[in-house]
């Protein structure tokens, strides 16, 4: 699941480009911003902690919330600032820089540390963290679709088609079902 979120956030970051207009790019900023925060909530709530209990002197962890905060620190910047102008991008690009650190550290040690000692827990992990990205994603489901449909269009747009056409075939289904919609 990091990992994956991983991936998500540096496709994310693949699809900026300094010269994109203003409403992409804050699009594109505002899920990498919201997929960031929520990822380092989950961490430090449940994965960093069952990896302390696991391995009290594992120093790697020490460093995870830090990394975290700055972050936060880029995130917060970038939410004032104005996506034209070219402090913004720069800002961009050191989150990018800070996140692609972090994700090699997590890679490299913290991941195979929990793989070695959590191995037996990581199911449960695993669902923890998924109930919990829930609890967090609720509250912010329109800011998410909206960013998300500026940030990957197509995508979106693919999504939108399956689901009109699993509620067309859908509808077409009750319609043609004895007793149904005539």
């Amino acid at each position: 699941m990091i990992k994956l979120d991983h991936t998500h956030v540096l496709a994310a970051f693949h699809r900026y480009r300094t010269d994109a207009p203003h409403w992409r790019k804050t699009a594109i900023v505002n899920t990498i911003c919201a997929a960031l925060e929520i990822h380092a909530q989950l961490e430090e709530e449940i994965f960093y902690p069952a990896l302390r209990a696991a391995k009290p002197t594992a120093i790697a962890i020490d460093k995870s919330v830090p990394e975290h905060n700055a972050m936060r620190e880029h995130i917060a910047k970038l939410r004032t600032m104005d996506p034209m102008t070219p402090e913004y991008d720069d800002t961009v690009m050191e989150l990018m820089r800070e996140v692609i650190h972090h994700v090699a550290d997590e890679e490299t040690i913290l991941l195979p540390m929990a793989e070695d000692i959590l191995a037996s827990e990581l199911r449960r992990l695993g669902a923890r963290m998924n109930t919990r990205r829930l609890q967090l994603v609720a509250g912010r489901p329109a800011e998410i679709a909206v960013n998300s449909a500026g940030a990957f269009p197509i995508l979106a747009l693919s999504l939108a088609s399956l689901t009109l056409l699993a509620v067309l075939a859908g509808s077409r289904n009750i319609a043609q079902a004895p007793g149904g919609v005539r």
